[in-house]
């Protein structure tokens, strides 16, 4: 068995290898920011050793002036990042350094395209870290104690980015990290004192520790002095901070590379005090749908000491991609996270949150449509599930919402329903609306052509979010929704009056007999050839083009989220649709006039088929359906010449 304190080599899994060199090339443009990495992981170093203390200080071991502080030596060629935080020790070290790979590795690479400047981005979201410090330097050697680890319980660590590291036992006076970063010989200019106060100030000026580096001086010791404002910016009043500011907040915050879409900065003072700075992304996460078990949420502070990185208590799961901090003067310092759940005064400070939030979101909505098609593209699917999570708020979230439609532009989601109820017909009184597995299903789905037909407008829904969605949105505005796929549809209030047709009701008349131009003896056969695999067999108003198609019950789920679910190997709720035909289509007139029976049962079978594929559903039996096909064509395929 290894002791403890013999120098171990280990080799880096071959996926964090291929992560490290990707992430070196493709970040090398934005180089600089390894500092910034650096610098956030010593001020959460700090952060922590702070929040522990409150428990008990003697874990500061007297050195209580918390700091980070900046090193460069030109003889040696190194630059040193150095916090008096609370440290790592052995085990720590080989579980965190590294994390860039930390989890969900295979997914990660899988999204690299080659293209720099695109895996930037992507690497941005995943967080670069410790690792950052391998874009400017050939070798990089940290040194850590825990504290509160006696002096001989130190650790050091040190690697060149390629294939291996070592670690081993080291003593170590003082608790906290120092990193130095032996600087490639092209990165020389990270060795300049100015350059080095210069990044300080663009990326770190908001860190809430003093960043400390020796001034320059004639004769004696160099002394150590600031070199940030040491001010955690959300306490500041919001004239005082850039927009700059606020951006490289948001950065250091989220290790995001681009700039935040908006924020909202607000500060509460009376019976309860409290700090919010909320942020919306430019650019959703990779993961963002696959979050809703992860640990997302904000920062949260009390009295500006760090209390936890994700307090999920603060925002509902739909608004998870928000970024931020919230600083509270009134909760206990030793809160936890079970105390959070039940917290009354983090419930207010939660409503606040959620209605900021959305308000910060309207108000891109509202003065700049072209940023919100960006913003829904992002994060509308995730903006949906609060639709059904949030009761609450659902009249500030629905006006939010944006569907594409049989009157909008193409597959592009622009349609509000403040806008589709401006544009409703006389005398309409619901919104209509179609989910399907994409948008070419919704539309092109049968179910549309008497819609098209009236000129009456269709919401077209094709995220796997919208079935369940609609299952809890049942009227806007005090406008009732109706699925053109589900139930009776009449529209014979809609429809212009037929000239040809007699009486006052003409229009209505018409619709009647297109509906009793099918016998129901026909009907009735249809049925049973196929033999329970549909509740009913009727004519449809719906179609006018197509020959078939299937109705759903009012509450029945669609038929392509029922695939997803089987295909889940969840239970599905069992359903019998009605088939609906059309009158006027040539194939129901042929399987009128049929009168085989083999060839009345496959050509009925067909038309059944063709409308569970037009609705997403799946086929029991692909080969039987193309063989059927197949016998139809040859059947009416016109003699060999």
């Amino acid at each position: 068995m290894t002791k403890k304190n013999t120098p171990e080599t280990h080799a880096f899994q071959a996926e964090t290898r291929q992560v490290l060199q990707l992430m070196i090339h493709s970040l090398y443009s934005n180089k600089e920011i390894f500092l910034r990495e650096l610098i956030s992981n010593a001020s959460d170093a700090l952060d922590r050793l702070r929040f522990e203390a409150i428990q008990d200080d003697s874990i500061y071991e007297g050195d209580s002036e918390l700091r980070i502080e900046i090193e460069t030596d030109e003889e040696a060629g190194t630059l040193t990042v150095r916090d008096n935080g609370i440290g790592m020790n052995r085990e720590e070290v080989m579980e965190n350094i590294g994390t860039i790979a930390k989890s969900g590795t295979r997914a990660f690479l899988d999204r690299l395209s080659g293209d720099q400047k695109a895996d930037a981005q992507i690497i941005g979201q995943f967080g670069v870290g410790f690792y950052s410090a391998f874009i400017v330097a050939d070798k990089v050697t940290l040194s850590s104690r825990k504290a509160g680890d006696a002096a001989e319980e130190g650790v050091r660590w040190e690697s060149d980015g390629g294939g291996e590291f070592t670690i081993e036992a080291s003593d170590r006076e003082t608790h906290g990290t120092e990193v130095t970063l032996h600087l490639k010989e092209a990165e020389k200019e990270f060795l300049s004192k100015w350059t080095v106060r210069s990044l300080v100030s663009r990326y770190s000026d908001h860190i809430g520790f003093p960043i400390r580096m020796q001034a320059e001086a004639e004769e004696g010791e160099a002394e150590w002095e600031d070199v940030n404002k040491a001010s955690a910016l959300w306490t500041l009043p919001k004239s005082d901070i850039s927009d700059e500011e606020y951006q490289s907040f948001y950065k250091y915050l989220t290790h995001d590379m681009d700039d935040a879409l908006c924020w909202a900065h607000n500060k509460v003072e009376g019976s309860q005090c409290y700090t919010t700075l909320l942020y919306v992304p430019a650019t959703a996460p990779m993961d963002l749908m696959l979050q809703r078990d992860e640990r997302t949420g904000l920062r949260l502070y009390v009295k500006r000491v760090f209390i936890m990185d994700a307090a999920q208590s603060l925002l509902p799961h739909y608004l998870r991609f928000i970024r931020g901090v919230v600083d509270s003067s009134d909760l206990p310092l030793n809160v936890s996270r079970e105390l959070l759940q039940e917290n009354e005064l983090l419930k207010k400070i939660r409503s606040a949150v959620v209605r900021r939030s959305l308000d910060m979101i309207a108000k891109i909505a509202k003065d700049d449509p072209e940023q919100y098609k960006m913003f829904w593209n992002q994060f509308g699917a995730v903006i949906k599930e609060g639709v059904a999570d949030d009761f609450a708020n659902r009249e500030r979230i629905a006006p939010l919402l944006r569907f594409a439609s049989t009157h909008g532009e193409g597959s592009e989601p622009c349609v509000s329903l403040e806008m589709y109820k401006e544009r409703m017909k006389e005398g309409q009184e619901t919104i209509y609306f179609i989910t399907a597995e994409n948008y070419q299903a919704a539309s092109n789905s049968p179910h549309l052509e008497v819609f098209r037909k009236n000129d009456i407008e269709v919401l077209l829904m094709s995220d796997r979010v919208d079935e369940w969605m609609m299952a809890y949105f049942t009227e806007f505005d005090g406008t009732p929704f109706k699925s053109v796929a589900k139930g009776d549809i009449d529209l014979s209030a809609l429809q212009p009056p037929d000239p040809d047709s007699a009486g006052e009701d003409g229009d209505k008349k018409d619709s009647e007999d297109t509906t009793q131009s099918l016998d129901a003896d026909l009907l009735k056969k249809i049925q049973d050839t196929l033999n329970g695999q549909v509740s009913e067999v009727r004519a449809s108003r719906r179609l006018t083009d197509s020959a078939s198609c299937l109705v759903l019950g009012e509450q029945e789920m669609a038929l392509h989220l029922q695939k997803l679910l089987e295909q889940a190997g969840q239970t599905v709720p069992d359903s019998r649709p009605v088939l609906e035909l059309n009158a006027d289509h040539p194939l129901v007139h042929l399987l009128q006039e049929e009168e085989g029976d083999e060839a009345f049962s496959d050509l009925s079978q067909m038309l059944y088929e063709q409308a569970l594929l037009s609705e997403g559903g799946s086929l029991t039996d692909p080969a039987g359906f193309v063989r059927r096909v197949n016998k139809l064509m040859l059947r009416h395929a016109p003699p060999d010449q």
